[in-house]
């Protein structure tokens, strides 16, 4: 039976005699389809390292094309980070299934869409703008399958469940910047690969440095998720249940009825976005139109959910949107912001970065200062992509129990002033290597302060739930982990969009010192709030 009309978790006969055999099934089956949700969603941090390695430039100059670059994970950033906020209430409408089935089911649109636009390099910069802008569906995944499992478990295991479903999916990030190289170094599904290309500049793998002239197949990066998304489409709607009870799903119809509610809110989150999006390359001169776009759409969806949303949601939504009349919903948006959005943004920015600061040797031709000269001593930078966000993903869990033990807000503060100082020496690296021709003489402290940023991130994810959970009663702390997870996801837009610009401007440094200063804006407002002595909360 799909559809569980009878489910009480926190009945302990009926959890041991087939309810946890049924939340497992459930999990197990959600975690990797989160796992692939986050790769579809920030695949484009590796794909456009590889584009510039093959000289992908859209027929435009080193620095134009190099902005351009930047800009696809920035998109997608943009859209995944939307499409979380409508993506919060698609289990209450649609029933976990439906959900999980038809979103996972989506992301198959940019993943065979990318392996074919990816056959050939003078494919057009707006339509791989399409494939990173429906790439979102990844992100928007995350909202939906935390809110699903929470109802499978009861309360005293919701944290190993959760934990488990959110770590595990994280990783999704680690999975692709591994995968992805290493299926590029051979024709994986043969003519569907397409033709091999030749590597302008050095590339490499997890495992081994690849010289320039070596053959590699592009397509591959929108294929290889297919063999994953496929299967796990089947399982999900063959293995998966519907929780049609009272307090999960109560009003639940057809599948088809269902997919139409979940698509209706996808084109809430979509208008939204491309409405931002417009605005923010129609005045990409005006780098500032960012800062005011964000908030308008985050404003626009929510706006827009309650006006248009189905009449059975409109009650939960006002009853939750009560968490917007609580200052420390916004405190913690933005300490959580520093956290999750600092994570996966520049997961998204990594590989880039490297790439154009460490790859390219920075010299003086006819008294202008270059930077498009390949610099074959460079780093292989998918040897070392990965790393970051492989120990800010397995460090998380790590966090939660520090926190446990001495406090979440103490714990953030100490993560805060690391993030302040790594930033700042990242800054630092990255402006010495970028006026240099032997940059990669600075590349190991630039990497070593790059992953002590991801650790501390990591740790910090943990210590903000756990002040989130002690600050908020049970009613508002769902909704605003929600809230707080859809609006730091926006990191994935804003550090590339910042790193690209300032890379432009031939000043990586001033971007990782504006994100310093930010940090510390945090840790004022994580003082003030929760440590100081005029504290609302004592070190929660």
């Amino acid at each position: 039976m799909t559809d569980l009309t009878k489910w009480n978790p926190e009945d302990e006969e009926f959890w041991e005699q087939e309810g946890k055999s049924i939340a497992t099934r459930n999990l197990w089956i959600s975690i990797p389809s989160l796992l692939v949700g986050f790769s579809v969603w920030l695949m484009w941090g590796i794909i456009t390292v590889q584009m510039k390695n093959l000289g992908f430039t859209f027929g435009k100059s080193p620095e134009e094309a190099m902005g351009l670059l930047f800009m696809l994970p920035a998109i997608a950033g943009l859209t995944g980070a939307t499409l979380r906020i409508p993506s919060t209430f698609f289990i209450r409408l649609a029933g976990g299934r439906n959900t999980i089935f038809f979103t996972t089911a989506l992301l198959m649109i940019p993943a065979v869409g990318t392996a074919i636009g990816l056959q050939d390099p003078n494919t057009s910069f707006e339509f791989f703008m399409v494939m990173a802008f429906l790439s979102g569906f990844g992100g928007g995944n995350f909202a939906s399958s935390m809110s699903n499992i929470s109802f499978f478990y009861p309360k005293k295991t919701q944290g190993y469940a959760l934990g488990m479903n959110a770590g595990l999916g994280n990783f999704g990030v680690t999975t692709m910047q591994i995968l992805i190289p290493l299926v590029m170094t051979f024709p994986m599904l043969g003519a569907l690969s397409g033709n091999s290309l030749s590597l302008s500049s050095s590339s490499g793998t997890i495992f081994k440095r690849i010289a320039a002239g070596s053959e590699t197949w592009l397509p591959n990066a929108g294929w290889v998720w297919m063999l994953w998304l496929i299967p796990l489409a089947f399982f999900g709607w063959s293995k998966m249940n519907n929780l049609k009870t009272e307090n999960v799903t109560p009003n639940l119809k057809s599948p088809l009825v269902s997919f139409g509610r979940i698509s209706w809110l996808l084109i809430i989150g979509f208008v939204t976005a491309a409405i931002g999006l417009y605005f923010i390359l129609t005045f990409k001169s005006m780098t500032w139109v960012k800062w005011i776009a964000l908030p308008v759409v985050i404003t626009l969806t929510v706006f827009l959910m309650k006006k248009l949303s189905p009449g059975e949601i409109k009650a939960n939504l006002e009853r939750q949107y009560k968490i917007f009349d609580n200052k420390h919903t916004w405190v913690m948006t933005i300490i959580y912001t520093m956290t999750f959005g600092s994570f996966i943004g520049f997961a998204a920015a990594v590989g880039l970065a490297i790439k154009f600061i460490f790859g390219v040797k920075h010299v003086m031709v006819d008294g202008v200062m270059t930077h498009n000269l390949a610099n074959p001593e460079g780093p292989a930078t998918f040897m070392y992509v990965w790393v970051g966000a492989f120990v800010g993903a397995l460090i998380r869990p790590v966090g939660g129990k520090l926190a446990d033990k001495v406090g979440g807000a103490i714990v953030t503060q100490f993560v805060a002033i690391v993030m302040v100082l790594a930033s700042i020496g990242v800054g630092y690296y990255s402006q010495l290597a970028y006026q240099s021709a032997t940059p990669q003489d600075y590349f190991m402290p630039f990497f070593i302060l790059i992953v002590i940023l991801f650790t501390a991130t990591g740790i910090g994810n943990g210590s903000t739930f756990r002040t989130i959970s002690m600050v908020f009663n049970v009613e508002q702390a769902g909704p605003v982990l929600g809230w707080t997870s859809a609006v730091a996801a926006y990191g994935a837009f804003l550090i590339p969009k910042v790193i690209g610009e300032q890379m432009k401007a031939t000043t990586p440094e001033i971007a990782m010192y504006g994100f310093a200063a930010f940090y510390a804006v945090c840790a004022v407002l994580n003082w003030w709030y929760y440590l100081g002595p005029k504290a609302d909360y004592k070190n929660p």
